[in-house]
């Protein structure tokens, strides 16, 4: 585990890079995660799903995989990848502040 400054704040991340206390996650600490990840500016569509799996979490305690996301998030499976390239559902938890969904490596 190590502990870094986003946006501010003192953030503890786990092994894989993932947030470990997801309520301490705001806007300002996804913006600063997507820009590491490689994606220069969250838009409204990034949001969506940032806000669908965050509700996912919420509910159900893990994100969802990323044939529900697609499913029920709205966002179509290429959007999907084209919003969160090298890996949807994994880059798209990491930004919302959860824990890596279950089934992905």
């Amino acid at each position: 585990m190590a502990t870094r400054t986003i946006a501010g704040k003192e953030i503890e991340f786990d092994d894989e890079n993932f947030m470990t206390d997801y309520t301490q996650w705001n806007e300002e600490i996804a913006r600063a995660l997507a820009v590491e990840d490689g994606i220069a500016e969250l838009n409204d569509r990034h949001f969506a799903v940032i806000k669908f799996m965050r509700k996912e979490f919420e509910e159900k305690g893990s994100g969802p995989s990323i044939r529900r996301l697609t499913k029920e998030s709205g966002v179509p499976t290429k959007e999907l990848y084209q919003l969160f390239p090298g890996g949807p559902a994994k880059k798209s938890a990491r930004i919302a502040g959860i824990k890596k969904p279950q089934g992905c490596i």
